[in-house]
């Protein structure tokens, strides 16, 4: 039998029943108009079943972890915030929910677009999970490097003396204990069924492991068998140099 959509409080048999209802809340508003209270909670809500569910990229195997909102333009810059959500006019005359965020941006988003996305696999959603179990980690290694090597919010980098900004550089997994195969060894090891990991989210919308220990044992596993680097963002040359596993004085550590 096929599951229902839940979306906050409310459940749908079909996904047309979904597009339906999100519709008629569009076009009771006029152009320019914010949403009610109650509207909003229900486009939030949205949102979160969007970033529960969204095909992300999959930043493996050499360029992991894309920047979140909070990394997007200086270090220890403040997490942007949604601070209001209209209806606009877009091409043809047509009607769009519009987001207003804290740094005076703005973004169209199509509940269309988000009801339509791709549904993750058990496999990549143990992926995911696993991913935001070591954010903290790979953003402090990240901080790290900066707090101590940058000038003026530049860095020169393990692998150039270019020099970059926060946004430009991404943590990178040395080869062969890619963040894909970590993750693959450490299902293997615990024998883990990903069918029956149940998951949820955190207060930042990532996906997490309902079983805290379970992010637990793999932060500690991930500390164990990464080795990390910085990486341009657009730095996607093959490093066969770095298929070692053994440890150099140029990998970054998490504490």
């Amino acid at each position: 039998m096929k599951k229902p959509i839940i979306i906050g409080e409310n459940k749908f048999k079909y996904k047309k029943d979904a597009v339906t209802y999100y519709r008629a809340i569009l076009n009771s508003y006029q152009f320019g108009e914010s949403l009610t209270d109650e509207d909003y909670h229900k486009l939030f809500d949205l949102l979160e079943y969007g970033h529960f569910f969204c095909d992300e990229v999959d930043a493996d195997d050499n360029s992991d972890f894309p920047i979140v909102p909070e990394d997007v333009n200086e270090v220890n810059a403040v997490p942007l915030t949604i601070e209001d959500i209209k209806v606009s006019k877009v091409q043809f005359n047509t009607k769009c929910f519009e987001l207003f965020y804290s740094d005076k941006t703005s973004q169209y988003i199509s509940y269309l677009m988000i009801l339509n996305q791709k549904r993750f696999t058990p496999d990549e959603f143990f992926n995911k999970a696993c991913r935001s179990s070591i954010h903290n980690d790979i953003r402090a290694v990240k901080q790290q490097f900066f707090d101590e090597n940058s000038v003026k919010g530049q860095v020169r980098y393990q692998e150039s003396n270019i020099l970059s900004t926060w946004a430009e550089l991404v943590i990178d997994h040395r080869q062969p204990n890619t963040f894909s195969m970590i993750v693959d060894r450490f299902k293997e090891l615990n024998k883990i069924d990903v069918n029956t990991i149940e998951y949820t989210t955190d207060s930042h919308n990532h996906v997490v492991f309902q079983d805290a220990s379970l992010a637990k044992a793999f932060v500690a596993y991930h500390k164990e068998k990464a080795r990390l680097r910085l990486v341009r963002k657009e730095y996607n040359s093959s490093r066969s140099g770095m298929g070692r596993v053994k440890k150099t004085t140029k990998d970054l550590a998490i504490k």
